[in-house]
């Protein structure tokens, strides 16, 4: 060693190491064969143990052969003096050592990951075994080749290097080489933690001792540029270097790196700008305190064209304000940054991206949640969240919704939000505010301010003389109270405002529970339940909004509705089981309360289903039978709601009715009913849920014998007494009463015929006792005038014919479906029976089945058999009907509307009956429906004529335009009607749909909203059957662009665009296309062509569909003098080309210049100068994107002169007349094009061009 005169330098690559060099420079020389290599190891390892690591100076040759091999490195090098000679020594040994481990190193992992590329399993199948052990071998290897690296770097090697200058060489190969290592696709695994902590670490190192700062800049933008998947890994390094290396101008520098990127750079590298992203937000999240003094460099990115950009540079200005610039204790500095930022964040709520104003309302969310807002920006801020809710981007609208839900749940204000309830107490504290005011204007008016000294008068002094000391205290308590009693009220009044601001974002919200998309109404479901949580005034709406949803295909949806009930109503607080009990039942029965029948039937799904689930313990079904019986003193409001909920629990298990069916009808059902028809039909509704109609049972029917209590409770109290008694809710009880004697009932059919023989019987008395009383002579009369009459003539007459039209309707129907459902039954187990019998009944079954007694004949004979006993039995001797047909036929002989109204209602239940009576009457009810004057009347007649469509398709099918015909009634309630039952029709499939449909799209610019929504939503789910609305369309065109209807072009472009939106494929537009140009024939005035040009506008238009366009030539040639129809053709021109592939641009090219100079051949110069004007030539070109944008000006028409301009105009239209001659032919040009050519050139301009030159 002692004659060592060379030196040992870092080459660039290894083959340079057998190169000759310079004086003094390293050189490998005896380079080995393969076969002397186990020799050569020999030997080195024999030295390795004799001379230690120095040994690598004289065997260096030999490792540099086996370079897949690795070297053990110093962990200890010698302290105090060196020598120049061992200096050197020791300094080409680590130099040797390093660059030798770093290079395995390198070769280990680039052959590793060759090989996982290689062995990679397909689908399928399985990993090789043996291919993956030399991977597992280097994985374990790998950790402990980075902990020898560190180790040794760690040390002070420094003073080996002359002036302790390191060498830029030695500190490349050590980063280098982790660079490298970071590359591994799996770095950022979990696996790969070790081994990632310790690139990290050594990196760190470089950079401390090493002045490795520049490079490391350099090689993490390098990285992120190609390795989109160590955007993480680049930050934690990043922030580690930061934070336990104390190198916090790093983050900066690669901060200032990338904000001097421009647009056009980053356009260029795709996978870079996610990795740039990504990296900037991981980093917000470790070092937001160090990113700050370099946040300026980002803000260029927020006006880039890059969206990623902007939503990385948002979310660090996020991060930073939650976790730096957050609190009451800031200073005049930080407050300004705050500010700053805020106002940054708040301008791209409306950035044109919809993924940038996602991710800021995500922002705003988690600054909420950590309370880091200020308050004066609360309201600011959710105005514009409320804002966002009608964006078309799904997630916008989602991420708007839980920031408002962040509001609420996180707000300063109060724990009860309620405009109603705060303005009390605001107004009792501004009257408050107001008095002090008063008070201080009394005591010095027109005075200096209270620390001016004012004299006083010599009486004054002597009877009150304060001294200085005591006036300045006075006035410092009263400014005091009154900055106190203003912060109040300000207080107050931001409360309210808040408050006001969450009512009218429910409204919103509460739309958006059926929006087609289902993470929307998740979203707007949980919106609910936190404000229903935190007591918002009508929050109940949201809740019972939602309710329907529980019937929802969509599974997630359903879920969602049952877990935000379960977590409304039945996760109650309490102490006792008994407190939670009663906690429970109050919540539900302020749901019940004022609820509708359909909030009934929905909750009664809920209550069903958590009934089952046993959440509905026995404790809570205490408490609703003392709060009905009346143990515990409540309201009628609250004890109709516990029968209900008795009755929903009852449809999981019968006993809970059924075992205290006395008490219910000793307390709803006895002499009582009277004072309560409400909750008398509470009562029976509950009731019905014990029989089999809720329930899929194969056994014999559960029914009560005809004297049983029940029936004899409602036989001799309940429907009849409400004939004569008149109340207005008797009606609503009589349905449900007669429903339930069908239901349960051994003989219904018996006991309402006795009803109804008992309830004519007590009204003809109550008439007759009416007419003594009023002293009327009826001697003459009593002999000529049928009873009938006086049914028709009195005021109860109307509840006797709304009795025997539901018992008519019920009694089909019990028919129908219970009588077919048990002869069914019995057939079956007659079936069964003979079955097991054997081959001794084989006689008598063949002989039924001759006879037609068995199977699918059985069935057809039992249906014929019940259609007879409807057609005879039903309808002879029938005495009602008379009276119903005399009543709705001439309604102007009855003065009061309610019995026509239940006339009409009564003829189409009876109409229910058989096809004969309904062809019958089907005339006269529609003559109601169009000429009746009372809007329930119709409105009655249109749900009717739903049902009777239902049941006889056949007999209504000629009368669908004139149920169509009700969408346009003058009254809203009828057009209400009218649109949900013919939505009902024809999603069903009763109805089939034709052009008709277009009075339903007119109802989208109704002016009832609700009537709007229902026309949308049918649409919506028109739109989900195959080619549905594609096919209406053509049809609905015409009809709307009819001359007779009149519509106003704004109104049917708004209609068309709804329409449009629906037609996404393809085919479907190229279809279209043809079908609409066809259409252009046989329209007949410009109004038409206009709608028709409007329409194929509207289209979304694709390569194929402007083909085609272009194919229908001769359909629209004519057209185009119109500007009407001439400018919604060149838009189609225009959207296409700036969208269009460049291919498709060159295809179209011939066809643009063709639709601008066409309007030259009939237009003056003067118009066709204007519409140049109008329509300039950027509007068919591409526009370039510029990063602030600006209208250009255009540039001014000047005329040189008339006569010029008339000659450049012939010219143009003699090219034009050469151009359509060789694109289209000489046929179509000389059938279409010629004449009027001649007839313009001729009488405009006769001197431009002579007519024979011409022609």
């Amino acid at each position: 060693f002692a004659a060592m005169s060379w030196e040992f330098n870092i080459p660039v690559c290894v083959a340079d190491l057998v190169k000759p060099g310079g004086m003094g420079q390293y050189v490998v020389q005896d380079v080995q064969m393969p076969k002397d290599l186990p020799s050569c190891l020999k030997s080195f390892k024999a030295a390795m143990r004799s001379q230690g690591p120095l040994c690598i100076l004289e065997h260096f040759d030999t490792v540099y052969m086996i370079r897949g091999f690795s070297v053990a490195l110093p962990s200890l090098l010698l302290s105090g003096s060196l020598s120049a000679v061992d200096r050197r020594h020791h300094l080409n040994a680590v130099k040797m050592g390093v660059f030798l481990l770093c290079k395995l190193t390198e070769s280990l992992e680039s052959d590793s990951y060759r090989q996982s590329i290689v062995t990679a399993p397909g689908k399928g199948s399985k990993k090789s075994k043996s291919g993956s052990e030399g991977m597992v071998q280097w994985d374990s290897e790998r950790y402990t080749v980075l902990l020898s690296l560190t180790q040794l770097l760690q040390l002070d090697i420094r003073p080996l290097w002359s002036l302790s200058l390191v060498e830029e060489e030695f500190v490349s190969c050590v980063t280098c080489c982790c660079y490298k290592l970071l590359e591994n696709p799996h770095i950022s695994h979990v696996k790969s933690k070790p081994a990632r902590d310790s690139i990290i670490h050594l990196l760190g190192v470089m950079i401390k001792k090493y002045n490795h700062m520049l490079g490391a800049r350099v090689k993490v933008i390098q990285l992120l540029q190609h390795f989109e998947q160590l955007a993480g890994v680049c930050a934690q390094a990043v922030a580690s270097w930061s934070s336990e290396f104390g190198i916090k101008a790093i983050v900066g520098e690669i901060m200032r790196e990338i904000g001097q990127k421009s647009s056009e750079e980053l356009s260029r590298e795709g996978s870079g700008v996610r990795a740039f992203s990504g990296f900037l937000s991981e980093l917000s999240t470790l070092v937001p305190d160090v990113m700050i003094p370099n946040v300026s460099v980002l803000l260029t990115h927020l006006e880039g064209e890059s969206p990623s950009m902007r939503v990385a540079v948002c979310e660090v200005l996020g991060e930073v304000l939650v976790r730096v610039l957050s609190g009451d204790k800031l200073e005049d500095s930080a407050r300004a940054d705050r500010d700053r930022f805020l106002d940054t964040l708040q301008e791209h709520i409306h950035d044109t991206h919809s993924h940038v104003r996602a991710r800021v309302l995500q922002v705003y969310t988690r600054i909420v949640n950590s309370k880091a807002l200020p308050l004066c920006r609360y309201t600011e801020v959710m105005e514009l969240a409320v804002g966002r809710l009608g964006d078309k981007s799904v997630n916008v609208c989602k991420s708007a919704i839980q920031l408002l839900a962040a509001f609420i749940a996180h707000n300063p204000y109060s724990c009860k939000l309620s405009s109603a309830d705060l303005r009390k107490p605001l107004d009792k504290e501004m009257a408050k505010l107001k008095e002090m005011k008063d008070k201080v204007k009394e005591k010095t008016p027109g005075e200096p301010p209270c620390n001016v000294a004012v004299p006083l008068t010599e009486t004054q002094v002597e009877e009150h003389p304060p001294t200085s000391t005591q006036i300045q205290m006075e006035d410092i308590l009263d400014d005091g109270e009154l900055k106190k009693q203003e912060m109040l009220v300000q207080y107050l009044k931001d409360t309210e405002s808040f408050a006001l601001q969450v009512e009218r974002t429910i409204s919103i919200i509460n739309n958006l529970l059926y929006w087609k998309t289902t993470t929307v109404v998740q979203e707007a479901v949980q919106f609910c339940v936190t404000v229903c949580e935190f007591s918002v005034a009508d929050s109940l709406s949201g809740v019972r909004k939602m309710l329907p949803l529980v019937w929802s295909a969509d599974t997630s949806v359903k879920e969602s509705v049952l877990h935000a009930y379960k977590r409304l109503y039945l996760n109650p607080q309490g102490d006792s089981t008994r407190a939670k009990a009663q906690t429970l039942v109050d919540s539900l029965s302020a749901l019940m309360v004022d609820a509708s029948l359909g909030t009934i039937q929905c909750l009664e799904e809920i209550v069903k289903f958590f009934g089952c689930d046993g959440v509905l313990q026995s404790s809570v079904v205490q408490v609703l039978w003392e709060r009905f019986s009346g143990k515990r003193e409540t309201s009628n409001l609250h004890r109709r709601a516990a029968v209900l909920l008795l009755g929903m629990a009852a449809r999981a298990e019968r006993e809970v009715i059924l075992s205290n069916l006395d008490t219910l009808c000793s307390v709803a059902l006895e002499e009582n009913v009277t004072e309560d028809y409400l909750l008398a039909r509470d009562t029976v509704l509950s009731i019905c849920n014990i029989t089999d109609h809720v329930r899929q049972s194969k056994a014999s029917p559960f029914r009560l014998p005809m004297d049983h209590q029940l029936f004899s409770y409602i036989y001799l109290w309940s429907p009849v007494l409400g004939v004569i008694l008149t109340d207005p809710q008797w009606q609503s009880f009589m349905e449900q009463a007669v429903r339930l004697i069908y239901f349960l009932s051994e003989s219904p059919d018996v006991l309402c015929s006795h009803l109804l023989q008992r309830s004519t019987r007590l009204l003809l008395e109550q008439i007759n006792e009416n007419r003594e009383k009023n002293k009327v002579q009826v001697a003459e009369t009593n002999q000529s005038q049928d009873p009938t009459q006086d049914l028709e003539q009195s005021e109860q007459g109307e509840l006797l014919l709304s009795l025997c039209g539901c018992v008519a309707f019920w009694q089909v129907s019990y028919l129908e479906r219970s009588v077919s459902t048990e002869l069914r039954r019995r057939r079956g187990e007659r079936e069964q029976k003979e079955e097991a019998k054997g081959p001794e009944s084989s006689n008598d079954s063949c002989m039924e089945e001759e006879l037609g007694l068995t199977g699918a004949s059985a069935e057809d004979t039992e249906a014929e058999l019940i259609r007879k006993i409807c057609e005879t039995e039903l309808l002879s001797g029938e005495v009602f009907v008379p009276v119903l047909v005399k009543v709705c036929s001439s309604p102007g002989h009855y003065p009061h509307p309610q019995l026509t109204t239940a006339a009409c209602l009564a003829l189409s239940q009876y109409m229910m009956i058989s096809p004969g009576m309904c062809m019958d009457h089907i005339r006269l009810l529609f003559t109601v429906l169009e000429r009746s004057p009372l809007p329930i009347v119709r409105a009655n007649a249109i749900i009717a004529l739903g049902d009777l469509t239902v049941r006889f398709p056949n007999i209504l099918e000629p009368w669908t335009p004139n149920l169509y015909a009700r969408l346009s009634d003058d009254d809203s309630s009828v057009r209400l009607t009218a649109v949900t039952v013919l939505t009902q029709l024809v999603l069903k499939d009763v109805l089939k749909v034709k052009g008709q449909v277009s009075e339903v799209a007119v109802l989208l610019l109704d002016p009832e909203p609700h009537i709007a929504s229902l026309a949308l939503n049918f649409f919506n789910e028109l739109a989900a059957k195959d080619n549905a609305i594609y096919n209406l369309l053509p049809d609905i065109i015409s009809r709307l662009s009819d001359p007779q209807r009149g519509m106003n072009e704004e109104d049917f472009n708004t209609i068309m665009k709804q329409l449009f939106s629906y037609i996404t494929k393809e085919r479907q537009t190229e279809s279209l296309v043809e079908k609409l140009c066809q259409r252009f024939r046989t329209a007949k005035t410009e109004r038409q062509w206009s709608d028709l040009a409007v329409s194929l506008s509207l289209l979304s238009m694709c390569e194929r569909g402007f083909k085609r366009l272009q194919e229908c030539w001769e359909c629209y040639s004519d057209k185009l003098t119109e500007p009407g129809v001439y400018q919604p053709l060149l838009s189609i021109a225009a959207k296409l080309r700036r969208g269009a592939k460049q291919q498709f641009k060159v295809e179209k090219c011939p066809y643009v210049p063709l639709f601008k100079l066409l309007p030259q051949i009939f237009w003056s110069p003067y118009e066709y100068n204007s519409l140049l004007f109008a329509v300039d030539d950027s509007d068919l070109m591409t526009p370039k994107q510029q990063k602030h944008s600006q209208r250009r000006p255009r540039k001014p028409i000047t005329f040189s002169s008339d006569e010029e301009e008339e000659g450049d105009y012939a010219h143009l239209c003699f090219y034009l007349l050469v151009q359509l001659h060789n694109l289209f032919g000489a046929f179509y040009f000389k059938q279409n094009l010629l004449t009027c050519l001649q007839t313009y050139f001729f009488l405009q301009l006769p001197a431009a061009m002579p007519a024979g030159d011409f022609l």
